[in-house]
């Protein structure tokens, strides 16, 4: 058993817990959080992104999503804590759990600032009809977290209006109008994200995320900024100062917000605003739980953030076809592995003008570590490439023109009949997706299908989404926009799409203890010029498909045509960047099938 559970649990007894959670939040439910709020994989040893702990008396679990299953429990292995498959046949969530093994008279407990309000107002409507009693003020693990890193607090930045394509003034003015139809006088932000797209301002205090740690109030007159004032040199308090943005200490907002005048009517997002604030909000005041103003209108990329994008995805199409080009050529005999070719790909991108930072960490599986969706390399995982089978790459950057995530399959050496039919089934999926045509008014659940059909006829699936909202130098995973067959409040999959989306469309295929095929580009929604009412996609990734893994005979003449005419845009875009002997090599693997 992990030694950190057995401090919690003597902890636990001591303060009359019963049962306590801790979630994988941050104060402002972000994907990725600072090291500060890494409470759960200090507790359990699970690294991965998304899971939640439960810690009782006599036993301790951990739930997470399909994309760690495997990676779950290799970690969990020996510490004591059991692994909850959540979406599995027969696997409790952790409601259902809580229903079944809270008894009365027991205190549950967790960081009310770590908790999302719709998830907490759902764990006290259990605690009470179970006669329990619920205990939010406390983060017990900081008291036996000696090492524990203090929360971020790293330079902000301004992002010119040639990047954001839209001022402050404008997006304010946008949002307050959101606020008089939803009948606020009051504007509760607490993510992010959503706040440094409002102020146009980034920072670095998210690892692959660059945004700033704080809160924002707006009211008809005034919008408040709630930051580190260390975080903040004379340059950026200049431009706050140029358009009207008071701020305050970062901590601040508890207090204020208890002291809000009886009959406000207060805007904020369930989803995205944690329990504390919540909690402070006097009972006078008027709640009015919404999604953020903000959330559809960052969704919709502006004529400005469209074009940059696609400038982005050319210098990134540009570094990835070159790692594409090393791959082939000297990968196998220079001795690479999955953490020395991340390295090699970090590189190619810095080269790259306005290169910012990774967008999320790399995902490269060699061989049966591709059937790892998510999966991580590290010392212990770490394996050299060999001249044959699959080389599953994930990867994205940030640049000041926006965000990247792409994901290429690649053949280092002789392929099975078996993995050349999975990744041409894989790809006639994308294909299909990036080939809709659809009527205004769809969304990700009405267009999934056509990305899963190849699979699905083969009696085959992949357990995660089709693909995912991407932010603009921001998240890489952003709502609403989404594609998944199944409806979920959590993926926001019925979000109907509109002209400016980006989106991911990456199918894939993992077989375990064989290998792992996924294909991703990005993709931005757009009007049908010659009929408004219908709206198509087109590609902004700009990266060639592993032609060596196709077999053209399965495929249909409409994939094959959309995928010879892919590859000329490729060449176009990332040829003028790349090495003569290079570019002779490119001509040859976009060459029509």
């Amino acid at each position: 058993m992990r030694e950190q559970l057995r401090q919690l649990r003597d902890v636990m007894t001591g303060l009359g817990i019963h049962a306590y959670l801790i979630p994988t939040d941050d104060f402002h439910g972000s994907e990725y959080v600072g090291d500060h709020f890494k409470s759960r994989a200090y507790m359990s040893g699970f690294t991965g992104s998304a899971g939640t702990l439960l810690v009782m008396e006599d036993m301790a679990g951990l739930w997470t999503d399909g994309r760690y299953f495997l990676q779950a429990a290799d970690q969990l292995r020996n510490s004591g804590i059991t692994l909850f498959k959540m979406g599995e046949k027969g696997v409790p969530d952790i409601d259902t759990y809580l229903k079944k093994h809270l008894k009365e008279g027991m205190i549950f407990g967790f960081d009310g600032r770590c908790m999302m309000e719709d998830k907490a107002l759902g764990y006290r409507k259990i605690v009470e009809e179970k006669g329990a009693k619920m205990e939010t003020e406390m983060d017990i693990v900081n008291g036996f977290w000696e090492d524990r890193p203090e929360i971020s607090c790293r330079p902000a930045w301004v992002l010119p209006e040639k990047y954001s394509g839209m001022s402050f003034a404008d997006k304010i003015g946008m949002v307050r109008e959101e606020m008089e139809k939803k009948g606020a006088d009051f504007f509760l932000l607490a993510s992010l994200d959503d706040i440094c797209w409002l102020l146009n301002v980034r920072g670095d205090d998210v690892a692959f995320t660059p945004v700033v740690m704080g809160y924002l109030t707006c009211t008809p007159d005034e919008v408040t900024w709630y930051v580190q004032d260390k975080a903040l040199d004379g340059k950026m308090k200049e431009y706050l100062k140029e358009n009207g943005i008071l701020t305050k200490e970062y901590d601040q907002i508890y207090e204020d917000l208890s002291r809000l005048p009886s009959g406000t009517s207060v805007l904020y997002q369930p989803s995205r605003t944690n329990y504390a604030l919540t909690s402070c909000l006097p009972e006078e005041v008027r709640r009015i739980r919404a999604d953020n103003p903000t959330e559809i209108l960052k969704a919709r990329k502006n004529p400005t953030e469209v074009e940059n994008e696609r400038i982005a995805h050319q210098k990134d199409g540009t570094a990835l076809t070159r790692f594409m080009y090393y791959l082939k050529k000297h990968a196998v005999e220079a001795g690479e592995t999955e953490v020395s070719l991340a390295d090699k790909l970090l590189e190619l991108r810095k080269e790259q003008e306005d290169y910012v930072e990774d967008s999320f960490s790399p995902i490269i599986g060699y061989g049966d570590h591709g059937a790892l969706p998510h999966y991580s390399a590290d010392e212990e995982s770490d394996r050299r490439i060999e001249g044959k089978g699959f080389l599953l790459v994930d990867t994205g950057g940030h640049y000041l023109e926006g965000s990247t995530d792409t994901t290429r399959t690649f053949a280092m050496g002789p392929l099975t009949r078996e993995e050349k039919e999975m990744y041409t089934a894989v790809l006639r999926g994308h294909i299909n997706l990036s080939m809709a045509h659809f009527k205004a008014g769809c969304s990700g659940v009405s267009l999934d299908i056509l990305a899963r059909t190849p699979l699905w006829d083969l009696g085959l699936d992949y357990n995660h989404g089709t693909g995912h909202g991407v932010g603009y130098l921001l998240n890489v995973h952003e709502g609403p926009n989404a594609f998944y067959y199944r409806p979920s409040p959590s993926r926001r999959s019925d979000s109907v799409f509109e002209e400016g989306m980006i989106t991911s469309d990456e199918p894939g295929i993992y077989l375990e203890g064989k290998f792992g095929v996924r294909l991703e580009n990005l993709i931005v929604c757009l009007k049908d010029p010659e009929d408004s009412s219908f709206l198509y996609f087109e590609p902004l990734t700009m990266v060639p498909f592993d032609r060596e893994a196709v077999l053209p005979e399965l495929m249909t003449p409409k994939e094959i045509a959309w995928l010879n005419d892919y590859h000329e845009q490729v060449f176009r875009a990332v040829s003028p960047g790349m090495p003569p002997e290079e570019v002779e090599w490119l001509r040859t693997v976009t060459e029509k099938l």
